[in-house]
């Protein structure tokens, strides 16, 4: 018997993993790094707690390497985050870095796709096709 799983279900799991990647991913390159985390913001990015969430652990690690305008625009982001959701304006696809305009609806890079397919990957469920197959935009 196959088993199924909500698309909140799914996104949820593909979301922590990304975050857990982060945090397990010490020893990588920072823009490894960061690319996980900018995976996790496209994947939460349409549920309050997960957007609001990313933005926090950009906050933390923009703080941890002491980029100061990363950290400012990810207070503003964070303010943000409420209001996107309150007037339903969410750029789909945008990564959350302060480096890229918040309005603006992007296509993920390459890189942080391949993050988001990982994740998708790695939570499915035995014996359910189409890991591969669900974009960011399908969550």
């Amino acid at each position: 018997m196959t088993m199924t799983q909500s698309p909140q279900s799914r996104q949820r799991a593909a979301y922590d993993y990304l975050l857990q990647r982060w945090r397990t991913s010490v020893d990588a390159p920072t823009e490894q790094r960061w690319r996980y985390l900018e995976a996790a913001h496209v994947v939460g990015q349409n549920r309050l707690g997960l957007h609001w969430r990313a933005h926090w652990q950009m906050l933390r690690f923009a703080r941890q390497l002491g980029d100061a305008p990363e950290a400012r625009g990810q207070w503003a982001r964070l303010g943000l985050t409420l209001v996107g959701h309150l007037v339903r304006r969410l750029p789909q696809g945008n990564i959350g870095r302060a480096s890229v305009p918040a309005l603006r609806p992007m296509v993920p890079s390459v890189a942080v796709r391949a993050c988001i397919t990982e994740a998708m990957q790695a939570t499915q469920p035995p014996g359910t096709p189409g890991a591969q197959e669900m974009s960011p935009i399908d969550l």
